[in-house]
């Protein structure tokens, strides 16, 4: 299973083509993981997997250890939010890779659901390495946290180009 993840494209995030921009796709799946992992007490309906703490005062940070991402076709500007499809390929002992496929959106979908095999925008992973605050060193995962997660553990992304 992966989540399914509205996120709202910017005129910012467009180019002199007038498509979203290289750089900003990464803002994109950014958004989509803050989303996905970060607490956020505000929210009505709360992610499942949103476990981790979040603000200045937290006992943990993410650390962005390694991107990587293959553009598979230009995304022009849309005021429907696009869909980014998210899982996770490996969980480690302080890691673990969280893989995205960004496909065009729709006014509702289902927020937990199987790949939909549409063509996707890009597709991209990213390894996140969680930090104690404190020391600044990696911590390991915690019980509550593999819980939340391993729902949506699947195979890992495979790029076209390797």
């Amino acid at each position: 299973m992966r989540l399914h993840i509205p996120v709202s494209l910017r005129w910012s995030d467009l180019d002199a083509y007038q498509h979203v921009n290289n750089v900003e796709m990464f803002g994109l799946l950014q958004e989509a993981r803050i989303t996905a992992f970060w607490k956020h007490d505000d929210a009505e309906e709360p992610w499942p997997t949103a476990v981790i703490e979040t603000g200045p005062g937290a006992p943990s940070h993410t650390f962005v250890a390694h991107q990587e991402i293959e553009y598979l076709r230009p995304l022009a500007y849309t005021r429907t939010p696009v869909r980014v499809e998210l899982w996770i390929g490996k969980i480690g002992g302080a890691s673990l890779d969280v893989c995205y496929e960004l496909h065009d959106g729709a006014p509702r979908f289902e927020r937990l659901a199987p790949t939909t095999g549409d063509e996707p925008y890009v597709r991209a992973v990213t390894t996140i390495v969680l930090v104690d605050a404190g020391t600044g060193k990696p911590r390991r995962i915690s019980a509550e946290e593999r819980t939340a997660w391993e729902g949506i553990v699947e195979e890992p992304l495979k790029f076209r180009r390797r």
